[in-house]
């Protein structure tokens, strides 16, 4: 059975190991979304001894952008910044991801200054605004919005590109029954729902090349009554595959990334478990883990192919180079 030292490859992409630094919001950018010394820095320590970096999300339109420092990724002028993150992270011989994102209802008036947009006027858990239900038109500008984000990261190079579909944000709130209630072709059954996704990740697919990895971040269980289930999000899992995406990183969906009473390690492993048993790609899975030995477990138990540690790298960027000492040692 593979280890969490094991290599592992995702699309055409080899990793060293099975350590994931998923993406986490810093605020380190500028009020314009570019890259700053203090963000490089932030990840250039935390890149060590690690198989894969996922930077934090960025807003691929303006109006979709979440908090006032937030990383974006919405103009061909970012790109400069961006290429001297990669950069720097690959001098320590890690692969980097960008994640790239709209924060749909989630976005407020105070940071964008207009009216948050949504599938429909409901809002998410977390929201503060009623958002205004966005038109078929727009949901074409914001496919090709996804597009040209996905080619700035390529061109900024990164090694692979994940697109945001948790943690009540746009694509989470299409694809979940309690905040979707259009009544078009984007709304209703599972497959109505999960259309603009999988628009999304079609026009991310066909703009990339081939070869080029491509991640998607299933928030897997709503966990609130009348929500998304694991068994809706198995079919959602075959769609994306299908539609070609690499990897899937397995978290919570509305809920958000650390739902309330989890307290102890791996609260969202049992998603990606059980999406693991019906996908043929890798499966990162998340939730709380802090331990090296019990990431160790999730691997070799089959739980998840790939693990993510998120806060305890916040809080010691040398935990990669630690576990895999601790790990080379049992």
């Amino acid at each position: 059975m593979p280890t969490l030292l094991d290599s592992i490859s995702i699309g055409s992409l080899k990793l060293q190991n099975r350590i994931v630094m998923p993406p986490m919001a810093t605020d380190r950018a500028t009020a314009d979304g570019e890259v700053t010394d203090s963000l490089i820095n932030h990840y250039t320590q935390r890149a060590k001894e690690m198989g894969l970096l996922i930077t934090e999300h960025s807003y691929v339109t303006f109006e979709g952008k979440f908090s006032r420092n937030q990383l974006g990724i919405y103009e061909d002028r970012l790109i400069e910044g961006l290429s001297k993150l990669t950069a720097e992270v690959h001098k320590k011989g890690t692969p980097i991801a960008a994640q790239i994102n709209h924060a749909g209802g989630r976005s407020t008036s105070n940071v964008t200054g207009t009216q948050p947009v949504a599938p429909s006027p409901v809002c998410a858990p977390e929201s503060t605004e009623v958002p205004r239900e966005l038109t078929s038109s727009e949901l074409d500008g914001l496919v090709e919005a996804f597009r040209q984000a996905a080619r700035r990261a390529v061109k900024a190079g990164y090694d692979a590109v994940e697109i945001h579909g948790a943690h009540g944000f746009l694509l989470s709130e299409f694809i979940s029954p309690l905040t979707n209630k259009r009544s078009d072709e984007y709304g209703g059954s599972l497959e109505n729902r999960v259309r603009f996704p999988l628009r999304i990740v079609q026009a991310v697919r066909d703009e990339i090349d081939a070869q080029f990895p491509l991640l998607y971040r299933l928030g897997a269980d709503d966990r609130l009554p009348g929500g998304l289930t694991p068994s809706e999000s198995v079919k959602i899992a075959k769609s994306l595959v299908e539609a070609g995406v690499d990897a899937l990183d397995i978290s919570g969906g509305l809920c958000g990334s650390r739902p309330a009473g989890s307290e102890r390690q791996g609260y969202f492993l049992y998603l990606a478990e059980t999406i693991r048993k019906a996908v043929e790609v890798p499966v990162i899975g998340v939730g709380g883990i802090k331990e090296p030995r019990f990431a160790n477990e999730a691997v070799w138990k089959g739980r998840a192919d790939l693990v993510a540690v998120g806060r305890a790298i916040l809080a010691d960027p040398d935990w990669a180079v630690k576990a895999a000492k601790t790990l080379s040692r049992t």
